[in-house]
């Protein structure tokens, strides 16, 4: 019997920060259960009539909802959000926004900060470091040290803060693996360790270390 959600994704940043987040999920609650169907992005099967269809963008990761009407979400933040709403009954990782307008509110300016700058910026540096089919210093450095500034928004923000989101020094929400998917490729970005932002290098240690990041970002 199928899983009540299923989930078009692959082994990449975007894709990691749904699995991570699903995991999150099963470990506090023991569900919802997902099914995976991996789509290679380097064949371009996510730009396929049928896919299309479930997303006009062409991107993964996707998600299906069996369990509201086969109802279809993509972009990241988006399912984060949307999972959150519906499968984190106890806002373990999140806020309510009738009860707890302010952290809401700030979840949301972290989600947006991810989803605006560091998700393009980083994005950029991986492909022309590492992927782009001819060198070209320029566009290597600029989406390099933009990265490396928006680590330094982070650092700030994590002076006297264990996590990003939440009242005293914060706890893990979905701002969490939406970002960290990101900087655990940092390698590919042109930057060698995390040594420059401590507290940045403690709190991705610290996320990375729990079982159920550990076990989505083994998806697919």
């Amino acid at each position: 019997m199928p899983a009540g959600l299923l989930l078009y994704t692959a082994a990449t940043p975007n894709g990691h920060k749904v699995s991570v987040f699903l995991e999150d999920l099963k470990a506090a609650y023991g569900g919802p259960e997902y099914d995976v169907e991996k789509i290679d992005i380097s064949t371009n099967r996510q730009k396929e009539p049928w896919f299309i269809k479930l997303n006009p963008n062409g991107r993964i990761p996707v998600l299906v909802d069996h369990n509201r009407n086969d109802f279809v979400v993509f972009e990241t933040a988006a399912i984060l959000f949307y999972l959150q709403q519906h499968y984190d009954k106890e806002n373990r990782f999140g806020f309510d926004k009738d009860t707890d307008p302010d952290n809401y509110s700030e979840l949301l300016q972290w989600i947006f900060f991810v989803h605006g700058g560091v998700g393009p910026m980083q994005g950029q540096a991986n492909h022309f470091n590492k992927y782009a089919p001819e060198d070209i210093p320029y566009a290597k450095k600029r989406y390099t040290e933009e990265t490396k500034r928006l680590y330094g928004v982070l650092e700030i923000r994590l002076q006297d803060r264990d996590y990003l989101v939440g009242p005293g020094r914060g706890k893990y929400t979905i701002a969490e693996p939406n970002v960290i998917a990101w900087i655990r490729f940092h390698k590919i970005a042109g930057i060698e360790n995390l040594d420059q932002w401590p507290r940045v290098k403690e709190w991705v240690e610290r996320a990375t270390a729990r079982p159920a990041f550990q076990a989505g970002v083994q998806v697919p």
